[in-house]
């Protein structure tokens, strides 16, 4: 559809010339007053207008104030032989976007529209991105009720409003960025920007560069300044995801940051003083870094003012339908196929998982399914090996105790890890799998019970 534009002139020969002139890309109304401009803006609200400032009854200015009440506000453009600059100023400040002298140039007025109007078009995608990411990023858009994720939300709202430094811990895949970003979008930082750096992405000679910025000469190949993602982030927020994969010499920038709260670009001895709101995010165990020495103590306690743990996902199961059920009908919609339909039991083994990769694991296999299997019922045959699997593995183990699962049982602990050795042919990685731990874990407790580890030597443990 072509814009509207609505012509507001006292002159019969002005107003019809300039709809004449453009007619052929603007759908053109035109009125001789301003009360009749009126009854025009109600019936029919414009995307630009042409006003003469001096008419007969009300002038220019009282039908742009009229115009810049209506719920979308139309670009306003003043005309007059009255020219001068207090008037310009005036019908700026009233809200006009330009102002033209007459007799006006067609190709100005042609000009000054095209240009108004798209940046009233970008104007109104910046606020429905606005509100998209408020929607998004809400509190109340988290799916799931549990009592472990609700005290997660509980102690986001709380520290939302403040400017503390915050420390998100959990395994890989619990959603630590879509929480720093719900920080950000209930903080009054909102407005500002929110950064994201994924540490462990970014060589470590490079890390520092991309953090704090350089100026040219700062190095070889620095060939102009580079504005760092601190001084990007000013005013908003900065989420540094895998904040324990950062060398030692970054780790005493970022300190000092914290302390100071500005940053030096390499290559410069001068301060910049910045004023954000600092989020990081880790998987690893800091404190056992900081014993090891791999950490700093000091930078340890200045990121964890205030500690979030993130539950993983085998320990808010009762999520996992609600999970899933959202997801497949995302996934479905994205590629315009009908949702899936889990059988009962497909869906009990779902729930049954451990899901070591947790929320983003679960995205993954949503997606998969949808693709594959749009608009059609999923079996438990229909699922990944490592599902079904699983499920059989624990129901197994469970029958030769006394009904309950042996993981729930320390004495028995041991013995479950010899089944799942025997069931995964002594391959590590198949093994945790089935137990629905990491590797890591199950090395450890390998080194706990070396006996075990002996009887897998002859099979690979990759």
């Amino acid at each position: 559809m072509k814009p509207t534009v609505l012509i507001v002139d006292d002159e019969k020969h002005s107003r019809e010339g300039l709809r004449t002139a453009l007619e052929d890309k603007y759908e053109t109304f035109v009125a001789k007053d301003a009360q009749e401009a009126a009854r025009i803006m109600q019936d029919v609200p414009p995307d630009a207008i042409l006003t003469d400032l001096r008419m007969a009854g009300e002038d220019g200015m009282s039908v742009i104030d009229r115009a810049l009440k209506l719920p979308q506000q139309p670009v306003c453009i003043m005309m007059t032989a009255y020219g001068d600059v207090e008037t310009a100023v005036n019908a700026m400040s009233r809200g006009a976007y330009w102002f033209l002298q007459k007799p006006v140039d067609l190709r100005q007025v042609e000009i000054l529209l095209a240009r108004g109007l798209k940046a009233r078009s970008t104007e109104k995608e910046v606020v429905n991105l606005k509100t998209r990411l408020d929607r998004k990023f809400s509190l109340t858009e988290v799916i799931g009720s549990s009592a472990t994720l609700q005290r997660s939300i509980e102690q986001v709202r709380s520290v939302a409003s403040s400017n503390a430094t915050v420390l998100l811990l959990g395994e890989t895949g619990t959603g630590k960025e879509l929480f720093a970003q719900m920080i950000h979008q209930a903080s009054p930082r909102a407005k500002g920007p929110f950064m994201a750096v994924h540490c462990a992405a970014i060589p470590a000679n490079l890390l520092e560069s991309e953090l704090f910025g350089h100026e040219k000469g700062a190095f070889t190949g620095a060939n102009e300044r580079r504005i760092g993602r601190f001084e990007s982030a000013d005013g908003g927020t900065l989420f540094l995801d895998e904040i324990g994969e950062i060398d030692a010499t970054t780790q005493v920038k970022l300190l000092r940051f914290l302390e100071t709260r500005s940053v030096e670009r390499l290559g410069s001895h001068r301060p910049v003083a910045l004023d954000l709101r600092l989020v990081c995010a880790t998987n690893r165990d800091l404190l056992q870094m900081v014993k090891e020495g791999k950490f700093r103590e000091d930078l340890y306690y200045r990121l964890s003012v205030v500690p979030l743990q993130l539950p993983p996902l085998r320990q808010r199961t009762e999520d996992i339908p609600l999970l899933l059920a959202h997801y497949l009908q995302k996934f479905a919609q994205e590629n315009g196929v009908a949702p899936v339909k889990l059988a009962p039991a497909a869906e009990a083994a779902l729930v049954k998982y451990n899901w070591p990769g947790n929320i983003r694991e679960l995205r993954n296999t949503c997606e998969n399914l949808a693709v594959m299997r749009g608009g059609k019922v999923v079996e438990l045959a229909d699922l990944d090996s490592r599902f079904t699997q699983q499920a059989s593995f624990v129901a197994t183990s469970a029958k030769d105790a006394t009904g309950l699962p042996m993981l729930d049982k320390a004495q028995n602990e041991k013995q479950l890890l010899r089944q799942a050795l025997a069931s995964a042919g002594g391959n590590r990685t198949k093994a945790a799998e089935l137990m629905g731990i990491s590797r890591r874990t199950l090395h450890r407790k390998l080194l706990q019970w070396p006996e075990l580890d002996r009887g897998s030597e002859s099979v690979t443990a990759s």
